[in-house]
């Protein structure tokens, strides 16, 4: 496919893969980048030289292009810029944080930059502020999330609206269907996450992978609205956030309970009692362990067989 956003790329497919935090290391981005999607080293769960290994072994993997997702709103947002600069690496996706303070710093340095949001509004700012390109990802998705619990569905005709820069729909997407409707919706791409985040390629514990596979329609749910919004899976940690949020838990007394490393717990550990299981609604459609590579090379396959199924129904119809 040529369009806007693999030509911003220069990748095969309009496939881009979620900078997840501990799941989303070197060897996973490598993978997709070199199945023609987008790969993306999630910097949110590394200390800035943990990035900076782990941007090296990236280039000894592939060739092709790769980037960094960062959140900005970390305290060491700085340092990782200086590193991601540094290192050479040309593309950058920011969320959690104003994109005003560093896209033209990071333009200026000749970074593609892309920004998350949730709302329209923030899409808005986003091209004010001179980014590429956006991530309009709806409440669906696993992780932090929007407060306004817009769906991908409705999010991405709303922001296609404002803006003019090309849009990346993310959000319960995970097959070619759904990448048939994101280009419907008036997207150029998606990014997908909770199912590379089961794929063997990712740095998330064997445990966390098979919780997903497992998972059933239902059983995530988005909550901590108080702190920040974020998509669980159903466990007892979960259970005794809604328990304290139907209680009327205050910000600090969910601040307590979340304490330190709770995701790296889950996620990285393998902890399914105890750890916070960052995942999107998608994961009941996740059935098995594949290679990246193969769930790339599977949505797009699907993709091309739904424009299929679209184009003899249409003349059957005529």
């Amino acid at each position: 496919m040529n369009n806007k956003i693999t030509k911003l790329f220069n990748i095969k497919y309009p496939i881009i893969q979620g900078g997840m935090i501990w799941c989303s290391g070197a060897k996973l981005a490598a993978a997709v980048s070199n199945a023609g999607g987008l790969g993306l080293i999630g910097a949110g769960s590394m200390y800035p030289d943990v990035l900076q290994n782990h941007i090296r072994k990236c280039k000894t993997l592939t060739d092709k292009p790769f980037g960094v997702n960062l959140p900005l709103l970390m305290g060491d947002a700085e340092d990782k810029i200086n590193i991601i600069i540094q290192e050479g690496v040309k593309i950058i996706f920011t969320s959690a944080g104003s994109p005003k303070k560093w896209t033209p710093y990071l333009k200026e340095k000749g970074l593609k930059v892309v920004h998350i949001v949730a709302a329209s509004k923030h899409g808005i700012k986003c091209e004010t502020a001179g980014v590429d390109a956006i991530v309009a990802e709806g409440f669906e998705a696993g992780g932090h999330n929007g407060r306004e619990e817009t769906t991908t569905m409705c999010l991405i005709p709303k922001i296609t609206q404002e803006v003019s820069i090309p849009i990346i729909a993310a959000g319960g997407i995970g097959s070619g269907r759904a990448l048939a409707a994101a280009f419907a919706l008036g997207a150029e791409a998606v990014q997908v996450g909770s199912r590379f985040a089961a794929c063997k390629e990712s740095s998330a514990h064997d445990n966390f992978k098979q919780k997903i596979i497992e998972a059933k329609e239902g059983e995530t749910l988005l909550m901590l609205k108080k702190l920040a919004p974020v998509r669980l899976l159903s466990n007892e940690f979960s259970f005794e956030v809604i328990k304290q949020e139907s209680s009327g838990a205050s910000k600090e007394d969910l601040s307590d309970l979340l304490g330190r490393d709770r995701a790296k717990k889950g996620m990285f550990e393998g902890d399914l009692h105890e750890g916070e299981l960052e995942i999107g609604q998608v994961s009941s459609m996740i059935t098995e362990l594949e290679s990246a590579g193969e769930i790339v090379e599977e949505i797009w396959s699907e993709y091309l067989e739904v424009l299929k199924k679209i184009v003899l129904e249409s003349k059957t119809e005529l």
